[in-house]
């Protein structure tokens, strides 16, 4: 029985579209914002320039995560789109810290909605859906990850924010709406050939490209390079931030060693999240995603593990379920994304 569905499939060879809106996004204004989210987040949002973006993390003064967040600079205000359940709290706990800067917080939330668009014919899709003629194809084409550029407009004005995403390994696109005009918006996505996908489709298509979620596989107890997000979540030249003293320490006196790792894991039998892993009597870690994947015919997860055990091809044991399992540590990604060389996705028509 053929086990991968339509929507996968769709995914990795022309277009898929899933509905994020239940993720949480704040909006910083104010001439002061940039500098003021600068000495907050561990990314270098100081240097970003209307149109640029990041990924970028805030921890606590032991270095431990309390969320992450992708910072999109529009030239206007800064969008923080943010872990769901998170906006709320973090909104409160950001407008306690504005003491003397420019700066205003909103929880945008149930205002502005979120539909991502991945797959090799993504920015054809696009492109198609919001009527780009040629030059506008070409400019969210260029566009890198988490730039952005605003679409017929001021997008609290009836515009669209596109955003490239690389969220789960594919060529893609966030767009930002209104929620009043998101169900016009994801008609016109789907008539411009993207799939609708759910929740486990998308979950699949993430731990194949080994990113980690907030709420799954990190977590308030995480310390960044534990999930090896230093590279694309960390700056190591900006100024202080919270959290920086316990960073740089672990990077220059303990040459980057941390307890645990985040890895990828291979069985030959379904796994269950949260599982214990052994090596013989020895405790190795945990189990924290887990899904079949269609792409290697056989069981995945993420998981920590204890450093000792983190090369590929070491082999551990997890206790699915009171099943012991067989489980080899892997390098992440488990599947390299799909780009497109097709003629036809280079054009608007």
């Amino acid at each position: 029985m053929d086990r991968i569905p339509a929507s996968y499939r769709a995914a990795r060879e022309q277009a898929t579209l899933a509905d994020r809106s239940l993720h949480g996004r704040l909006v910083v204004r104010g001439p002061d914002r940039l500098s003021w989210l600068h000495g907050l987040v561990t990314n270098d949002v100081a240097s970003l320039s209307a149109g640029g973006g990041c990924y970028a993390l805030m921890l606590t003064s032991q270095g431990r995560m309390t969320t992450d967040m992708r910072v999109l600079e529009t030239g206007d205000f800064a969008l923080l789109d943010v872990p769901r359940g998170v906006a709320e709290r973090l909104a409160a706990r950001l407008a306690m810290l504005v003491i003397m800067e420019d700066v205003t917080i909103e929880d945008a939330s149930a205002q502005l909605a979120r539909l991502s668009v991945h797959g090799p014919r993504a920015g054809s899709v696009v492109s198609r859906a919001l009527q780009l003629d040629q030059a506008g194809h070409d400019a969210i084409a260029a566009l890198g990850e988490h730039e952005n550029r605003q679409v017929g407009g001021d997008v609290f004005s009836g515009g669209v924010l596109v955003a490239a995403s690389g969220e789960l390994g594919l060529p893609g696109y966030d767009l930002y709406a209104l929620g009043e005009h998101i169900v016009r918006l994801g008609e016109s996505l789907t008539s411009a050939g993207a799939m609708t996908i759910d929740e486990a489709t998308w979950h699949v298509l993430r731990v194949e490209a080994g990113q980690p979620a907030f709420g799954a596989d990190l977590g308030e107890e995480t310390i960044p390079l534990e999930a090896g997000l230093e590279s694309r979540a960390i700056s190591f030249t900006k100024g202080c931030y919270v959290g920086q003293e316990v960073i740089v320490r672990v990077r220059d006196r303990g040459h980057g060693r941390v307890a645990r790792r985040l890895v990828g894991l291979v069985a030959d039998a379904p796994l269950s999240a949260g599982a214990a892993l052994a090596a013989g009597e020895r405790e190795a870690g945990h189990v924290t995603s887990v899904a079949w994947s269609p792409a290697l015919g056989r069981d995945i997860a993420l998981g920590y593990v204890h450093r000792d055990f983190v090369e590929p091809g070491s082999r551990l044991v997890a206790d699915s379920g009171g099943h012991a399992v067989p489980v080899v540590v892997t390098a992440l990604p488990f599947v390299q994304g799909s780009g497109s060389d097709r003629p036809e996705d280079q054009k608007t028509t």
